[in-house]
């Protein structure tokens, strides 16, 4: 599957933006408070995004909400329901656009959109071209037992089961390893 640079940093930016919701209520929240959101925006480098309050904050979370349901949908057609309607809430307005240094890329969001309908523009687009080519199951939560976070599997085979090797991963085989070792030792 071909993934353009925008594409791909639209991805990166909805599977951090889904990764900044608490994983349970005593885990704090990524996008806390006005400030977070001004970080995450920067960190991102997302175009086009003037200031930004609390009203920007809670549309952003709400965003966020339908993002993670995406990643849970059971199936492509659940999937391409979900996205379809916050594409279309967002007003959708394709143009080509070249700033920054990039070259010819789509933004999907209208000129002057809100941060919240720019990622659900955007990100929802770069969630679309994965169900267009049915590989939505590519669109997956970690499955380490005491992690959740969102990723894209963009592996050859579709075989990666965990939002980081190093971490989650490299802890789970650790683990199984040592289960092994006292099991043929006792």
């Amino acid at each position: 599957m071909l993934i353009t640079h925008d594409t791909r940093c639209a991805l990166d930016t909805v599977v951090d933006l889904v990764n900044t919701a608490p994983e349970d209520e005593s885990a704090p929240d990524g996008l806390a408070d006005v400030a977070a959101l001004e970080d995450f925006v920067r960190s991102h480098q997302m175009s086009d995004v003037g200031m930004l309050s609390e009203f920007d904050l809670s549309a952003v979370r709400r965003i966020r909400g339908r993002f993670a349901g995406i990643f849970a949908a059971p199936d492509s057609r659940t999937a391409a329901g979900m996205i379809n309607e916050l594409v279309a809430a967002a007003g959708t307005t394709p143009r080509l656009t070249d700033h920054d240094g990039y070259d010819w890329h789509v933004h999907y969001f209208a000129p002057g959109a809100s941060v919240a309908d720019h990622l659900a523009a955007d990100c929802g687009m770069a969630l679309a071209f994965f169900v267009v080519a049915g590989e939505q199951e590519r669109l997956r939560r970690c499955e380490a037992p005491d992690c959740r976070r969102a990723f894209v599997d963009l592996s050859r085979n579709r075989s990666r089961r965990y939002c980081d090797s190093r971490t989650c991963g490299n802890r789970l085989h650790v683990a199984a390893y040592r289960a092994r070792r006292k099991e043929s030792a006792g």
